[in-house]
């Protein structure tokens, strides 16, 4: 077995759904395998996702919410693959994406893991796509609001590139560098493994790249960031690793970083909660605008999609090419049959920062976008 795709789903089928879809478009010639982990969903995933792909995937149906390091684990173990990808659930994967990655681990020496081109929904470049170390200096940095050193600002976007730090929600790895250096560490309920995994790769000996291969992430759809448990979860995150791999560094040295990390945490809570007593109070503007809906397809596609919009009082246009676009909040791509979705996010780079993509799928009947579900 070549490749073993991992995805930990929780509460999110409709992404999922669609994620595992591109994942099958962009291994079409590689041996591969993919598994779903389910933490424990309470949104009829499981079902969903029997009914939607059967035997296609394999389905690991937990009954707690694992978290992403050993739902990750539990996979890992039963896979078969020479190389792992952990995926998170809410990206879109181009159809080359994967296996520009594979061709590139394959005929680079001493690789450990990669990591690759992040998009966001607007088409803008996700500056995660690529970090350094969180040292105590470069944490210092950052949190004083000078992140040039800690997303390695000096790189080309547009070349391979060596990074310290892999974005777990693309995160492929070597098994035999995973034997050497272990799994994830399960201390990390979510956030913060993949930098401690990253560095235990370097410290190992082994490299990590950045390869501008492109998926489109919706960042977050699967976490909800507005909540203290968030919060919590994140800056829990950051203490651990501190403690982790600097714990044994100077008091003097440490303690104004551990200090900085409670009061970003104090801070973030303490606008969470202004930000609801203003909406209770009335002081804040809750109204929201109607985006202007695109759609772009196929003319079945765009059959349903006038009936969609009509039943949901949305504001949309349509039209069958992409060229054809033009004063529009949201674009809705037809992904069955008009676009692939290498299409769809060579658009949206090219318009960078000017639309929301969206996708519809006949097989589903579903409309997806970043903020949202409609069907």
């Amino acid at each position: 077995m070549k490749l073993s795709v991992i995805i930990v789903n929780y509460n999110v089928r409709y992404y999922v759904s669609q994620c595992i879809e591109s994942v099958e478009r962009a291994t079409q010639d590689i041996d591969t395998e993919i598994f779903v982990v389910d933490n424990h969903s309470s949104d009829g995933s499981v079902a969903y996702l029997h009914k939607r792909f059967g035997n296609r995937i394999h389905l690991i149906e937990s009954n707690h919410n694992l978290g992403f390091a050993r739902a990750n684990n539990t996979a890992i173990r039963q896979s078969q693959g020479n190389y792992i990808l952990l995926l998170n659930p809410d990206t879109i994967v181009a159809e080359d994406a994967i296996k520009k990655v594979l061709d590139f681990m394959e005929k680079t020496e001493n690789i450990g893991g990669v990591g690759v081109m992040m998009q966001n929904a607007d088409g803008t470049i996700a500056r995660e796509s690529r970090r350094g170390l969180p040292t105590p200096f470069v944490s210092l940095l950052k949190m004083c609001g000078f992140t040039r050193r800690y997303y390695m600002s000096h790189l080309s976007w547009d070349k391979p590139g060596q990074i310290e730090v892999i974005s777990g929600a693309f995160f492929m790895v070597r098994r035999d560098v995973l034997d050497k250096v272990g799994l994830l560490d399960k201390d990390f309920f979510m956030y913060g493994e993949d930098i401690d995994l990253s560095y235990r790769i370097l410290k190992a000996g082994y490299q990590n790249w950045y390869v501008p291969a492109n998926i489109l992430h919706y960042k977050g759809e699967s976490t909800h960031k507005s909540s203290f448990g968030y919060v919590h979860v994140f800056y829990r995150a950051m203490l651990i690793f501190f403690r982790k791999h600097y714990g044994h560094l100077s008091f003097l040295l440490t303690t104004p970083i551990r200090l900085a990390i409670y009061l970003r945490a104090l801070m973030a809570l303490m606008q969470m909660q202004y930000q609801k007593m203003a909406k209770a109070l009335g002081l804040e503007h809750s109204e929201v605008e109607s985006p202007l809906y695109c759609f772009v397809g196929s003319g079945a596609m765009l059959r349903e999609c006038r009936k969609l919009a009509q039943r949901k009082g949305l504001d949309a246009v349509f039209c069958h090419k992409l060229n054809e676009v033009d004063d529009c909040n949201v674009v809705v791509c037809d992904i069955d049959s008009t676009f692939s979705f290498k299409d769809v996010l060579n658009f949206a780079r090219q318009h960078s920062g000017r639309y929301q993509m969206g996708t519809y799928s006949r097989k589903t009947g579903v409309l997806l976008t970043i903020n949202e579900i409609i069907y």
